[in-house]
């Protein structure tokens, strides 16, 4: 029955965790010793070096911090080492993950100004301009690059570019993208990159990373708003040496190396954005056909999860759910908050097949 993943009882169809290869899990197979060169030099050291070649193609400017936690732990501890407390934040938010980060600065107590859009609505550069115009307090411009709320894509490169011209720090929550869509920090002017293991390398929960500028990196000696978090420190204790302040989710690692060795298999990220975009394009057209609409118009409209709407007013997702995870499929709930919606995520070890199979297994389901 299974294309891919025949030792799992269901695919995960969410945005991470996600299925992974067998490779993947079984590269968590072995203890490691976070004091040997095995693991510091041939593990960590590596992977830093690889997420900055993935990252951008001026690699010799940019450095990967390895952060211990989920995607969130490291956009806080960007956000609070990145930003000083003389600093001011301009956030801009279309959905749950962009006022996630509006509740790290308010925690915090660090400056903000939040732009904010609604959650089938891009982030318009252009209203970017104008708060940046009349703001001149704004020092650093967060965005997240694919908000997995509904799925939307945002104009990073636009609302980036512009920010760097008008000589803000740039800051990308790029959880949902980095590793799945092309990107060249450089060339887009990022200067911060958040994503985690757990998502588009394919790597299974346990770290997070940031990909940062070395020249803004710099600048944050004593800026963190905590002992743990402490983005700067990490580097400074980890560069060159791989070593972590805290105890490492060692077995993470590894399998996080496993999964960018299959990264480079598959032909690199240009290979496994056709693969995701197709995905998604075989899911669009077939729930179009089953009756479910999208929740977002496809020129906006990530390769990464589709938010459908409900396909009538008593539609019941527990029961569908249900009845979907006892065939094999985990779907994902909607999180809009102005409208009933479910979503269905085509990352990780999934295929044009699988989608195949989910699609004749909803038109099956009969809630």
């Amino acid at each position: 029955m299974w294309s891919k993943v025949p030792d799992n009882p269901y695919l995960l169809l969410t945005p991470g965790p996600l299925s992974t290869s067998k490779k993947v899990r079984a590269a968590m197979l072995r203890d490691w010793c976070t004091w040997d060169d095995d693991y510091n030099i041939d593990v960590v050291e590596d992977i830093r070096r690889r997420l900055v070649r993935y990252a951008t193609s001026s690699p010799d400017d940019y450095t990967a911090v390895l952060m211990q936690g989920s995607g969130s732990f490291g956009v806080e501890a960007c956000l609070g080492t990145a930003v000083p407390g003389s600093g001011k934040l301009l956030l801009i938010a279309n959905g749950a993950y962009g006022m996630r980060m509006v509740r790290f600065m308010e925690t915090m107590g660090r400056s903000f100004r939040l732009l904010s859009f609604d959650e089938t609505e891009q982030a318009d550069p252009e209203a970017v301009k104008g708060v940046l115009n009349e703001d001149t307090a704004i020092t650093h411009v967060a965005v997240v690059f694919c908000e997995t709320t509904t799925g939307i894509l945002n104009p990073v490169e636009r609302i980036c570019s512009l920010a760097k011209k008008m000589g803000k720090a740039t800051i990308v929550d790029a959880m949902s993208a980095f590793g799945g869509i092309p990107m060249d920090m450089e060339k887009m002017g990022i200067d911060y990159m958040i994503s985690s293991s757990n998502k588009c390398v394919q790597g299974v929960p346990g770290f997070s990373f940031v990909i940062a500028r070395k020249s803004e990196l710099e600048k944050c000696e004593g800026n963190a708003h905590s002992y743990s978090l402490d983005l700067y420190d990490q580097w400074k204790t980890m560069d060159g040496k791989g070593k972590w302040r805290f105890t490492s989710p060692t077995h993470t690692v590894r399998a996080f190396q496993q999964a960018l060795n299959e990264l480079d298999e598959e032909g690199g990220i240009e290979k496994r954005y056709g693969r995701y975009s197709e995905n998604q394009r075989i899911l669009s057209e077939g729930m179009d056909a089953l009756g479910y609409r999208p929740l977002l118009p496809q020129s906006v409209q990530s390769p990464i999860i589709t938010a459908f709407m409900y396909p009538y007013e008593d539609f019941d997702f527990g029961k569908f759910y249900r009845a979907m995870k006892s065939r094999g499929f985990v779907l994902y709930p909607g999180k809009v908050s102005k409208a009933e919606t479910f979503r269905i995520g085509n990352i990780g070890e999934i295929y044009p097949e699988d989608i195949k199979r989910l699609l004749k297994t909803i038109e099956e389901v009969k809630i």
